[in-house]
């Protein structure tokens, strides 16, 4: 059983015709919502075990000359959050930034102004994950090296995390779930704060910043409201 994708209008399912590489003009006419609707059909296929058909060896081809993704979407390193296995996109798609804890940094910044406002993605994903273990490291307030640095990052949502007043620690996962949450919402907004050049693009309407969380248990990606 199939469905009709929002990207293409084509029928999905294993015996599909080929889902191609977005082209300037694909990417041009899509508007933010629509870029946030590719991503959860792409999920819900995921999800119900569907791919959309690839050929991944001509989509090399079509993006040999140039690239022109949709979205940009910063997750965590973890083995189980490929951004492009669980929202199924392919190659030339999305551009995926994957660093612990999804956190942020000028590097990161630079790289999102650099998809955006020079490629033209339509979306930046800010995307936790439950379970995530930068995060029950910062609740335990784990220093190790240079990871003491980037874990430190995470702070901010642990003080702003008032609901448990009890066992706030790594070992407790209704408190690492709303750390997590929190984290995400922070990010979005030190995105929005730090960089005036995304900022006027999300007045402008020409691109959104939402958030998301995995759920690594079942696959699912819940976005926050927007």
């Amino acid at each position: 059983m199939g469905e009709v994708s929002t990207q293409t209008g084509l029928f999905i399912s294993p015996n599909s015709t080929p889902m191609y590489t977005h082209s300037k003009e694909t990417q041009s006419n899509l508007t933010p919502d629509l870029a946030i609707d590719i991503l959860k059909e792409g999920n819900e296929r995921f999800v119900k075990n569907l791919k959309a058909n690839r050929n991944l060896l001509q989509q090399v081809n079509d993006t040999s000359s140039g690239q022109f993704p949709f979205a940009t979407i910063l997750s965590c390193i973890d083995s189980r959050t490929s951004a492009e296995l669980i929202f199924d996109q392919g190659l030339g798609d999305i551009f995926s930034i994957r660093i612990a804890g999804n956190i942020l940094n000028e590097d990161i910044l630079g790289s999102m102004e650099f998809a955006t406002k020079v490629v033209g993605t339509k979306v930046i994903v800010v995307l936790g994950h439950t379970k995530c273990g930068a995060i029950v490291g910062a609740c335990n307030h784990v220093e190790m090296g240079n990871l003491t640095t980037l874990l430190n990052k995470i702070q901010p949502a642990i003080y702003q995390e008032k609901e448990t007043q009890e066992n706030r620690t790594g070992s407790n996962p209704v408190f690492v779930r709303n750390v997590t949450e929190i984290n995400i919402d922070l990010t979005m907004e030190r995105i929005r704060r730090e960089s005036p050049i995304i900022a006027e693009l999300e007045t402008e309407g020409k691109i959104k910043i939402v958030g998301g969380m995995y759920d690594v248990e079942t696959g699912m990606v819940t976005f926050h409201p927007y």
